[in-house]
């Protein structure tokens, strides 16, 4: 993004709640406390997924990677937050603006298809339970994340970081590249598209619109493929003749729709609705919740309801209390 004159500027300055300084402290606490738990439980969901061979199953192989993005997600903007809040330097550079949005668009789209992949996981799960292991080999677990994270660009996992973020390359540079006209504060907490538009002084139909259409189709698509998913789901579950054996058939896809429900209505209440229909502290609050309460939440739903998880964490802590005795 360059000024009027030409001449290129270094960086940016994040009001977030600066008009608030007490709101900014209690959220540089809240937000530290947040992120710390969620990198806890994240980081304990990868490795009780490769440590425990229990868990060594396509559910718990898609659910590491989730716990990945999750991961990826947070740290690149909330370390640069707290930084903001806590101190009176709220800039950002301008590479620092760039490889914010670059992540965000591109985990955040890797992100929906592999929900997606997930609820296909459920689906073979509960209408194919016998040949279960047979349609979800380890080679398309592999190759669907693969294809998540490259959405169908390439074969080779290689090159997953190269075609997996094309579309973020595409909109990170249609984005900086609007003229400025001497604007650098953005009323945000973080660098996003749709705060980033609002500081162009040309017409941005055309960046509003291609946001649109590809907020479409890795939410919209993605959400619909889910609940295709979920309708054979629910129709082959109210088949079932016992009533503990729907339980367990809803229990088995539970944690994951609620996953869905919170990612995507959060997000699609973001990118699909007009801009005037949320005032700038309802779209902050609304952003801090998709960028860090939702990577803390799903550790704590998928662990909370899930007894597998709460039995490999047990199993482990008991292998480490008898080698400590020993």
């Amino acid at each position: 993004m360059n000024r009027a004159n030409g001449s290129i500027f270094s960086g940016f300055i994040l009001l977030g709640f600066s008009n608030r300084p007490q709101l900014e402290t209690a959220l540089f606490f809240a937000m530290l406390l947040i992120y710390f738990l969620s990198f806890l439980g994240n980081s304990t969901i990868i490795l009780l997924s490769v440590i425990d061979p229990h868990l060594h199953t396509p559910m718990y192989f898609f659910l590491s990677n989730l716990s990945f993005m999750d991961l990826c997600l947070t740290a690149r903007t909330v370390p640069q937050t707290l930084f903001n809040f806590k101190g009176k330097d709220k800039t950002i550079t301008y590479g620092g603006c760039v490889t914010q949005l670059f992540i965000a668009l591109g985990l955040g789209g890797v992100e929906c298809i592999l929900l997606s992949v997930m609820a296909y996981d459920r689906y073979a799960a509960v209408c194919r339970p016998l040949h279960y292991m047979v349609i979800m080999h380890p080679q398309l677990c592999i190759k669907m994340v693969i294809t998540a994270c490259s959405q169908g660009l390439h074969k080779d996992g290689y090159n997953c970081l190269l075609t997996g973020f094309g579309n973020s390359v595409v909109q990170t540079a249609l984005t900086m590249s609007r003229p400025l006209c001497g604007r650098n504060q953005l009323d945000h907490f973080f660098c996003e598209v749709p705060v980033m538009l609002k500081l162009t002084c040309a017409n941005s139909f055309i960046n509003e619109a291609e946001l649109f259409a590809v907020s479409v189709f890795f939410l919209v698509v993605p959400l619909s493929l889910i609940l295709v998913s979920y309708g054979y789901i629910t129709h082959a579950v109210l088949k079932i003749k016992s009533a503990q054996g729907r339980r367990k058939a809803f229990g088995t896809c539970g944690s994951h729709l609620l996953v869905v429900i919170i990612f995507f209505g959060t997000l699609i209440s973001m990118y699909l609705q007009p801009p005037s229909s949320y005032s700038q502290d309802m779209n902050k609050s609304m952003a801090l919740f998709y960028t860090l309460v939702t990577a803390l939440l799903n550790p704590l739903i998928y662990t909370l309801r899930n007894r597998e998880v709460k039995s490999a964490l047990r199993r482990i802590m008991g292998r480490r209390t008898d080698s400590t005795k020993s």
